[in-house]
């Protein structure tokens, strides 16, 4: 697919979600608005409309094409380029009926708009200069956000929070770039515009920086945008219990027979506002259990340690009833998840059937004791995780991690350059900020434009 660059003509879209509703919206965006909207549209005060100048609300009728029946609406009119795309904008309010929708926009096309193509608001938003391409792409991550991480995260890009950084770290690199070519100009003059120490200073801060989010876009890219919880202890020892219970479902099987579960069982939730895949491994088995199942133990450790080493979180399951003789495996069995440097929550499982470990969250499915506890903690415990902490959404990540590696790559090279003249250390500063400004879009191609834009739904 590749993105229309057509602006000379109005955009129309519905921008409210599929399915009835008591609100529905249609969207146009253009400068022939007032035209497009004068037959169909009958304010209530038709001068106040035709002379304002700001963004105003004008209740009114909407008059149908096919039918003499008028429809009661209300228009929001952005008629400068003070608008979220940059130019004139409106938006018709009334009843989220899809058929009076459709029929509202299909009338407004034929007075003389067309239909907007996927994301071709937030693409002219973007094409204006209005937002930047970090801020287009929080766009559908706010529509797409799975938990209230995501959706904070997303609001927060939206906002400019880790794009302005960029955008003013990006001119300081330019005034540093500026400084250097001055003196490169009046070199046999002696002119110092910018010291080398200040360069080396300026040059180590903006490296830093950067290569933090390089780290970070690679962080995101290894993560789907839900956090992988898995369910791990000794066979029997009420894992696939818990699992169903955190489900709401009977999704696993739950036996008194040690080694039901065989592979493992996934689930989405959504937890105190964080999304999660909730992951039920195969307990560990003893040598007469595997003799018994033919099952290979190599075949149930090898897909217990994928899901442990890609977990964010492991629940380590400890029955409160375990025997004595198990518990030294149960407690050798931890200590190796601790070598593969992932976050643990050990927890006594089957609370109601013996004492629970000092220092242990005690959970008994039967009788729901530390549940409610249980989900509040593993969402505290994501919520402050290293993983949650990104700046940057997955889409954003996955788009700009070659450019924030290449441009970190670029201004180590400087720094190491300034020994040895300014006109290296330039070099490098050029190739960086070209890197820095595809991140935000101010060096793109149409290859690019054509992916990001290409995800948004209609309307957006």
């Amino acid at each position: 697919m590749t993105m229309p660059f057509r602006f000379d003509d109005t955009i129309a879209a519905i921008a409210t979600a599929p399915g009835p509703s008591a609100h529905g919206i249609i969207r146009l965006s253009g400068k022939a608005i007032r035209e497009v909207l004068e037959e169909p549209f009958v304010p209530d005060d038709a001068t106040r409309l035709a002379r304002t100048r700001f963004a105003e609300r004008h209740p009114g009728l909407f008059r149908f094409s096919t039918t003499s029946e008028p429809l009661l609406a209300e228009l929001y009119l952005w008629p400068t380029s003070r608008s979220y795309t940059g130019e004139p904008l409106a938006e018709l309010h009334t009843v989220g009926s899809p058929p009076l929708l459709e029929a509202v926009l299909s009338t407004v096309c034929e007075s003389g708009a067309r239909l907007a193509e996927p994301g071709e608001f937030t693409l002219r938003a973007f094409l204006s200069g209005r937002i930047d391409l970090v801020q287009a792409e929080a766009v559908l991550g706010t529509i797409d956000a799975a938990g209230r991480h995501d959706l904070k995260t997303a609001l927060t890009q939206l906002a400019g929070g880790i794009s302005g950084r960029i955008v003013e770290l990006r001119h300081d690199l330019l005034a540093l770039l500026a400084d250097l070519e001055a003196g490169l100009d009046f070199v046999e003059d002696d002119i110092e515009f910018v010291s080398r120490m200040e360069v080396l200073s300026k040059l180590n801060e903006a490296r830093v920086f950067i290569a933090a989010l390089a780290e970070q876009s690679s962080s995101r890219m290894r993560s789907t945008g839900r956090r992988h919880v898995v369910l791990g202890g000794l066979p029997n020892a009420g894992k696939s219990t818990l699992f169903n219970k955190l489900a709401g479902d009977e999704a696993a099987l739950v036996s008194p027979t040690a080694g039901t579960t065989r592979d493992y069982l996934t689930v989405e939730l959504n937890l105190e506002g964080v999304a999660i895949e909730l992951i039920d491994t195969a307990g560990y088995e003893s040598s007469d259990s595997v003799i018994a199942t033919g099952i290979p133990e190599e075949s149930a450790q090898r897909l217990r340690s994928e899901q442990f080493q890609q977990a964010d979180l492991v629940i380590w399951c400890t029955p409160a009833d375990l025997e004595p003789e198990y518990r030294l495996i149960d407690e050798q069995r931890q200590a190796d998840l601790q070598t593969l440097d992932v976050p643990l929550l050990t927890i006594s499982t089957k609370s109601d059937l013996g004492e629970v470990v000092r220092n242990r969250h005690g959970v008994s499915v039967q009788d729901d004791q530390g549940i409610d506890e249980l989900r509040t903690q593993v969402a505290a415990r994501l919520a402050t995780s290293e993983g949650m902490s990104s700046e940057l959404l997955g889409t954003t990540a996955a788009r700009c991690r070659d450019s924030l590696t290449s441009a970190a790559a670029a201004l180590l090279r400087a720094t190491e350059a300034v020994s040895l003249g300014e006109e290296l250390v330039a070099l490098e500063l050029r190739e960086a900020l070209d890197h820095v400004g595809r991140v935000v879009g101010a060096v793109y191609t149409d290859d690019i434009l054509d992916r990001v834009f290409s995800k948004f739904c209609i309307g957006k």
